[in-house]
């Protein structure tokens, strides 16, 4: 039935509207939030989104860019996309940090001026943000006997597109927005399952094969020429107890890897140890002590190691 032949709708709408209201207020209130600000207080999900897709396609313009786009228009495209983005990336700016200055007692209007700042700072750096990115593309190419071309590996290979956030993301943490910086990983996340803390720093030549489940801490240190497979975790081993009662926060307690590591699928990493250079720790190893440089860990191995001294013979 349709139009006029449907039945009524029997909820109450102003009920429930009513009692979400009454519901958000007592949050607020818990919060110390109740004081009105006349507008949004936290950055969009949605407007970020739009951010972080202008800015792929600046950075590879031919590539992420519009289907259309002939060589010859490269620059004037990515001087315009890169205008919008900035302008729009300005104001979730300015909503970050009027939020952090609301509540930590400063200035609204020195917070929004800072912004602009900011913001012009991320700019300046995206020219090294994209030649870092290349060393990835390449390590990429270079890991990966699948691979046809970079060209392939920067359209399609979800742990490609996972790092673009990343380094993105992680210039945004650095910057002092790690609000902003933490929904463009989410973003990253919810489409390719890979999960990068944006705190988490990473050398350069840094490749993620296949990718699925692959988790990175928050104080994780990863140097150059690293490579990591599906379903790894780099993961702290225990949470230190803050003053209060709750749990410390941004102590290191994620894994170091240096240069040259090489991480198999399904391996669990973790707690503030070191993986020494050139070491490579086999599929669905469980560690959570450091090893030196050269080292080659995997299950057999770890048994081996376990196994109790022979006894005497009866």
């Amino acid at each position: 039935m349709t139009g006029a032949d449907a039945p009524a709708a029997h909820w109450d709408l102003q009920a429930v509207v009513s009692g979400l209201h009454a519901v958000r207020s007592r949050w607020r209130d818990a919060q110390g939030r109740s004081r009105e600000t006349g507008g949004r207080e936290f950055p969009s999900r949605e407007a970020l989104a739009r951010v972080v897709e202008e800015l792929c396609s600046a950075l590879f313009p031919m590539r992420l860019g519009p289907a259309d786009l002939r060589q010859e228009c490269e620059d004037f495209y990515v001087g315009h996309t890169l205008d919008a983005a900035l302008h729009r990336l300005l104001e979730q700016v300015r909503l970050e940090l009027a939020y952090q200055a609301r509540h930590g007692g400063e200035d609204e209007d020195a917070a929004r001026t800072r912004a602009e700042r900011l913001v012009g700072e991320f700019a300046a750096s995206l020219p090294d943000i994209r030649a870092l990115l290349d060393t990835d593309v390449e390590a990429a190419f270079r890991g990966d006997p699948a691979a046809r071309s970079v060209d392939e590996i920067v359209l399609c290979y979800p742990g490609i597109h996972a790092v673009i956030h990343h380094r993105l993301a992680h210039r945004l943490y650095q910057l002092g927005v790690p609000l902003l910086a933490r929904i463009v990983s989410e973003l990253a996340h919810s489409s390719t399952g890979i999960d990068i803390h944006p705190g988490a720093r990473i050398g350069h030549s840094f490749f993620i094969d296949h990718g699925t489940g692959v988790v990175i801490g928050e104080t994780a240190v990863i140097g150059n020429r690293v490579r990591l497979y599906q379903a790894v975790t780099l993961g702290a081993k225990r949470f230190e107890v803050g003053e209060g009662g709750g749990l410390a926060k941004g102590l290191p307690r994620h894994p170091i890897l240096e240069d040259d590591v090489v991480v198999y699928a399904g391996a669990t990493i973790l707690g503030r140890i070191v993986i020494g250079a050139g070491s490579s720790i086999g599929g669905n190893v469980w560690l959570t002590h450091g090893v030196p440089a050269g080292s080659h860990l995997s299950q057999a191995s770890l048994q081996q190691h376990a196994k109790p001294a022979a006894g005497p013979a009866p």
